[in-house]
């Protein structure tokens, strides 16, 4: 019998995922995310637990689609961040109180039934992660720059730099909320080859 071919988003929307060394001006499609909000230290207590609410949907609900006839790659974690205001510059407030979305890519033809009936399985087996607080949210951010970082999370500083200034010489400002693609596991890669696309909506 044939395997039905995997389904990679990735694959599907290159164009979304441009890997630039110099920030880029692209058009994101609209897409379908599982999404958990919360604010805090990256990579804090609350943050883990969530995140982790996070993975269990999406492979549980991954596994439920395979077994349907549908499989699909999970996508890369992503995050969305911001302050006080959601465009200004988070990274000069205190990281406690940094407020963030973490989100994961996932097929259109997932629906919120999907989503709720992965939760509900979870905690039927004990598990005690936040999976209530993970919803399905259809993200549109339209005109972006985009600029892939290599290197530490902290020293974004200079990418933001640069894609600032190519945003100035295209005539637009940003006007989104930061948002990071995170192509490398930081638990495994040194922090100066960790790869990270970086993207900002404009207008």
């Amino acid at each position: 019998m044939a395997t039905a071919e995997k389904l990679d988003l990735y694959k599907k929307h290159k164009a979304d995922y441009v890997l630039a060394k110099k920030p880029v001006l692209i058009d994101v499609t609209p897409a379908s995310y599982i999404t958990v909000t919360g604010q805090g230290e990256p990579g804090g207590e609350a943050f883990q637990s969530k995140v982790g609410a996070l993975y269990g949907i999406g492979y549980t609900m991954k596994f439920t689609s395979k077994a349907a006839g549908r499989d699909f790659v999970v996508c890369k974690l992503e995050g969305l961040w911001w302050g006080k205001k959601e465009c200004g510059d988070f990274s000069k407030e205190p990281r406690e109180t940094w407020n963030w979305k973490m989100i994961i890519r996932v097929p259109d033809f997932i629906k919120a039934a999907d989503v709720k009936a992965a939760t509900k399985q979870l905690i039927e087996k004990g598990k005690t992660e936040p999976f209530n607080e993970v919803k399905l949210e259809k993200i549109k951010e339209g005109k972006c720059v985009q600029m892939l970082h290599v290197g530490p999370y902290e020293n974004e500083r200079e990418t933001i730099g640069a894609m600032l200034a190519f945003a100035a010489e295209q005539g637009v400002t940003f006007n989104g909320i930061h948002h990071e693609i995170y192509l490398s596991d930081p638990r495994r890669v040194a922090p100066e080859k960790l790869r990270t696309i970086l993207r900002v909506p404009v207008g």
